[in-house]
């Protein structure tokens, strides 16, 4: 079998989950159990795979299946808790103090206070803790699922505290080939990784800017009683301000520090300009923005969550700081469990896996209870619980209601994270075939030439498309990226950077954070409605950045040491 066609039998599963999300609008429960088994067989029949390497990777899969269940089990429940104590109604109140204008608060919360929370935890976390919040406040869920993808875009590079880069990158570079060849040619390591570092930030600084902005457009496009672009574009003036607040920063950081920090301090001096700027009036629109009254939305804006949310009534009065000190705590205790290497190695200290499953080199999978956002979500509950005086019945009720929405998450997802893990563990076959992953990305390399840097961007989306990660896309695709620049003759630095944007984009349509941001939302089976939705802005990421790599290679002449 020739290379491209094996190339394009490697698309084969992507290709079938659009037709089937997209095109025939099948629910993720029914589409992903199909493409998993297409995509075994491809391993099996056309990748030459192992019998016992499949199921490996299905193994592996389902564990970390369960980390990402635990983390959803996590946000729905802190959720859960806050509704029965009383603070969500005294956290909608306070946004209503700030402004009553539903585009103020969708650039709030989920902008801002989003990216703060993908700078401390990634793996998801910010759609799963802002797209519930989203509902409590008032949105629609599939607004709040929409609007809490489109967060894991430009803070998730730096997500985690720097994993992309620092894990990732470095981790699928070969560095020590890379280190000679850099001091053969009077340069370090250092300064190359720093470059790639603050390529990403400018790119993202640049790019990222118009986010909130588009974000408000598509809310009042898609959730507006008028299905209006222009009521988004109302508020033009205190997006871009916003975009402004939160990428200036951030872009400072990424150059000057490294890429552990710029989406949390991004976020952290966006949040304390914006939100008494907003309060101030500052730019603001003279006509509030609201959407239709909630009994006019269509069904399928509907999520479990919206039924149940103001079920609960004859609650005490709650002061807006006692009714955020969880989300306090979860932010301090996110970035306690990343930074302070005494609680980390207690956290990551409590792990359950399996290294080398069956015996297969290289394929684990394990589950750190504490210190997965889940954990420290669960910690925050507990505390809450004492914090805000609650009943036992209304805890229990909250455990609930929480274990319930979490049942349709796990079907959907035991399929599409094992169906992940045989694409990226295929480069170890029979026939020495590089990974599926690795081999799409050549042939779109081997398609475009040197207009590849327009491309480079959509190559790492790819990849995170399909693995649900910045990280690991990385780490299949940067060594990849970094051999094109080389054979290209242009700059190599700059095509893992751009490797590094085009996966963090490429999160946004990534079917499993689909699924789990629904999750928190109760909103399953509509997932390939959200992926209409989020391609939008992801096109607009992968081909803004594309273009200024194009720029950055043939208008300013950027170089890497390496020439």
């Amino acid at each position: 079998m020739s290379e491209t066609l094996l190339s394009l039998l490697a698309f084969a599963p992507l290709v079938l989950a659009g037709i089937l999300l997209l095109g025939l609008n099948l629910p993720a429960r029914i589409a992903m159990p199909i493409v998993f088994i297409v995509t075994a067989l491809i391993g099996l029949f056309a990748w030459d795979m192992s019998v016992n390497r499949v199921v490996a990777s299905t193994f592996q899969g389902l564990i970390l299946t369960g980390a990402i269940l635990w983390i959803i089990f996590g946000a729905i429940l802190l959720l859960n808790t806050l509704k029965h104590s009383g603070a969500i109604t005294a956290i909608r109140t306070g946004f209503s103090d700030i402004s009553p204008d539903r585009r103020v608060q969708a650039v709030i919360v989920a902008w801002l206070f989003g990216c703060f929370i993908e700078g401390a935890s990634g793996f998801g976390t910010p759609a799963a803790v802002a797209a519930p919040l989203l509902v409590a406040l008032g949105f629609p869920a599939l607004g709040a699922v929409m609007i809490g993808m489109m967060i894991q875009s430009t803070p998730v590079s730096f997500g985690a505290v720097g994993t992309p880069i620092v894990v990732g990158v470095t981790g699928g570079l070969d560095r020590a080939g890379i280190s000679d060849d850099l001091l053969a040619n009077g340069s370090s390591w250092e300064v190359f990784y720093q470059l790639i570092t603050s390529q990403v930030a400018i790119t993202h600084a640049i790019v990222g800017l118009l986010m909130p902005l588009l974000m408000v457009m598509m809310l009042t496009r898609f959730f507006g009683k008028n299905k209006s672009w222009a009521e988004g574009l109302a508020i033009a003036p205190f997006a871009i301000f916003a975009g402004l607040a939160f990428v200036l920063p951030y872009a400072a950081a990424g150059v000057f520090l490294g890429p552990e920090f710029p989406s949390m301090i991004g976020a952290l001096v966006g949040l304390a300009i914006v939100v008494p700027a907003a309060k101030a009036g500052f730019l603001m629109p003279k006509t509030p923005w609201e959407f239709a009254d909630p009994k006019d939305w269509p069904t399928e804006w509907m999520g479990n969550l919206e039924i149940k949310m103001d079920q609960i009534a004859g609650k005490m009065p709650m002061s807006g700081f006692k009714a955020w000190t969880p989300y306090i705590l979860l932010a301090v205790f996110l970035v306690a469990s990343r930074v302070i290497d005494p609680i980390k190695d207690a956290f990551t200290g409590v792990s359950f896996g399996w290294a080398n499953i069956l015996g297969e080199a290289g394929v684990s999978g394990s589950i750190q209870p504490l210190y997965l956002p889940g954990g420290i979500m669960v910690m925050v509950v507990f505390l809450t619980y004492f914090l805000h005086q609650m009943k036992f019945s209304e805890m229990k009720a909250a455990l609930s209601e929480s274990s319930k929405t979490l049942l349709g998450a796990g079907f959907v997802l035991i399929f599409t994270i094992p169906m992940v893990r045989i694409l990226i563990n295929s480069g170890v076959n029979a026939s020495d075939l590089p990974s599926m992953p690795v081999a799409m990305a050549q042939l779109v390399a081997d398609s475009v030439g040197g207009i590849y840097p327009l491309f480079a961007p959509a190559v790492g989306g790819l990849g995170a498309f399909i693995a649900g990660s910045n990280t690991v896309s990385n780490l299949m695709l940067a060594q990849f990226q970094f051999s094109v620049g080389e054979l290209l003759g242009i700059s190599s630095a700059l095509l893992v950077a751009m490797q590094a944007v085009g996966a963090a984009a490429g999160n946004m349509i990534a079917i499993h954070n689909v699924v789990a941001a629904s999750a928190t939302v109760g909103l399953l089976g509509r997932e390939g409605r959200t992926l209409r939705m989020t391609i939008i802005p992801t096109l607009y990421y992968l081909t803004f950045a594309g273009i200024l790599a194009m720029i950055a290679v043939y208008g300013l002449g950027v170089t890497d040491g390496l020439m």
